[in-house]
């Protein structure tokens, strides 16, 4: 006879975005989480933020932990650094016992596929990514210049994982993608693209990797480059990377349940 039992319900998933002043960040991550929800029906999906964006970690937290169910946290950044490394998981480890984190989104082949996408053309080609380029001078063309664009971190794994996205850009698009940087960590990206300039580059084109619109996009886009990608936003191929953080540590939670 068929086992009738019950199966316990998928553990939630716990978005936790940076967050930012800009009403448009939000926004972004909305419709992201939205989409991660229509690829996964039935799935408990949470949004929450690190900082300045409500519902901040601790009141989304506050939220799930009153069904008792296991939570998936899944930062929602690109790459390893303090936040994603000790702030999000202490934090939510001591609001939800039993709680796992997963890595951070990046660096992934699936983020250097959506930055291809926003370089090839509108934002309306890459499945509804957020605010356009400040210079609409897309599609890329073969001889333009790519460069990825990063916010930067003090953390030496943070940029290690800048560079290893860069890495995945230039194998995705077959040519050389330097890197730099709009905050801490790694070669000011203002410099990269005047350096390549008079290296003798034409057009310039930087690549956001950024998920949503902020301070940090702001700084990008005024890097000097002849295009800006808008930031990453809604891509299908992000929401599906989302989903794949948190079956990776989901698997990590049932391996610990089944060994207590």
């Amino acid at each position: 006879m068929a086992d009738r039992r019950a199966r316990p319900p998928a553990p939630a998933l716990l978005a936790v975005a940076h967050g930012t002043r800009d009403p448009a960040g939000p926004a972004a991550v909305r419709d992201l989480l939205a989409l991660v929800r229509a690829l996964r029906p039935g799935l408990r999906v949470a949004e929450s933020y690190g900082e300045l964006s409500a519902p901040s970690l601790e009141d989304a937290a506050a939220r799930l932990g009153g069904h008792g169910a296991p939570v998936v946290v899944v930062p929602l950044l690109l790459a390893r650094g303090y936040h994603a490394l000790v702030d999000v998981p202490e934090r939510a480890g001591r609001l939800l016992p039993g709680a796992v984190t997963a890595r951070p989104l990046g660096p992934d082949a699936l983020l250097a596929g959506a930055l291809a996408d926003l370089l090839a053309g509108p934002p309306a080609a890459a499945g509804g990514a957020a605010a356009g380029p400040p210079h609409p001078v897309l599609p890329l063309r073969p001889a333009d210049t790519v460069v990825l664009g990063a916010a930067g971190s003090a953390d030496p794994a943070g940029i290690a994982d800048v560079r290893a996205a860069a890495r995945l850009l230039a194998r995705r698009l077959r040519r050389r993608v330097p890197h730099g940087f709009v905050a801490a960590g790694g070669p000011p990206l203002d410099a990269v693209v005047a350096g390549l300039r008079r290296a003798g580059a034409g057009r310039v084109a930087v690549a956001s990797y950024l998920l949503a619109p902020g301070r940090f996009h702001d700084r990008i886009a005024a890097c000097g480059a002849d295009a800006v990608t808008p930031p990453i936003g809604a891509h299908p191929a992000a929401a599906r990377l989302v989903l794949r953080r948190y079956d990776e540590a989901r698997a990590r939670l049932a391996a610990a349940a089944a060994v207590s």
